[in-house]
């Protein structure tokens, strides 16, 4: 890693990363950034518009773009689209410029915080918890693979994560010289904690 600086993170649709990335970046003082946010602000439509009228692969280019460009400011938690990953070179940009964060859920969680949300394009299928399913098999070894903590965010109300994730983000400090060495060290998988009631599903988006 360059720079602790900033911290990224990562993980499939209704893991939280807007939400905790908003409060999280409050109580770091840092700038808050959601690269689907900015994609929208940029082209003027909603990413649903992009799917339909680019198809993914316009999207994922226009989401290349943006993260590449979004990743060069310094002092911002960056909250990633899930899918981000899926493009090589933005895993390489993510893990060279910042502290890469996986929030992990399982698909019965992410199903449960995403079942009543119409606006996200890749589950209008027909069977949408399926397809939660297949994409979690195919990205969570790429989440791992770039990510320097691991959370499991499990049955935590938001508060609660966050304020785990400062613990680990502490811990993790300690024990990574500030500024040296170019290559992410193994990823800290993080213990769960006692669990709390889950926030309903628009929370967590």
């Amino acid at each position: 890693m360059q720079t602790q600086t900033n911290i990224f993170l990562i993980g499939l649709m209704g893991s939280g990363k807007t939400t905790v990335g908003r409060l999280l970046a409050r109580r770091l003082h840092l700038s808050f950034v959601d690269s689907d946010h900015e994609i929208e602000a940029h082209t003027g439509v909603r990413i649903s518009t992009i799917f339909e009228v680019e198809g993914e692969s316009g999207f994922r280019l226009r989401e290349a773009d943006m993260i590449a460009r979004l990743t060069q400011r310094q002092g911002i938690v960056l909250a990633t689209g899930g899918g981000a990953i899926l493009n090589v070179h933005t895993r390489q940009l993510l893990q060279a410029r910042g502290l890469v964060i996986y929030l992990r859920a399982d698909p019965e969680q992410l199903w449960l915080r995403t079942r009543h949300d119409r606006q996200r394009p890749l589950l209008q299928t027909a069977h949408p918890k399926a397809r939660l399913q297949e994409l979690y098999a195919q990205r969570d070894p790429l989440y791992r693979e770039i990510a320097h903590l691991i959370i499991d965010t499990g049955q935590q109300s938001v508060p609660r994560l966050v304020s785990h994730l400062e613990s680990e983000l502490r811990q993790f400090a300690s024990a990574v010289p500030n500024g040296t060495g170019t290559t992410a060290p193994p990823a800290v998988e993080a213990a769960d904690t006692a669990p709390e009631p889950t926030l309903p599903s628009t929370q967590l988006p």
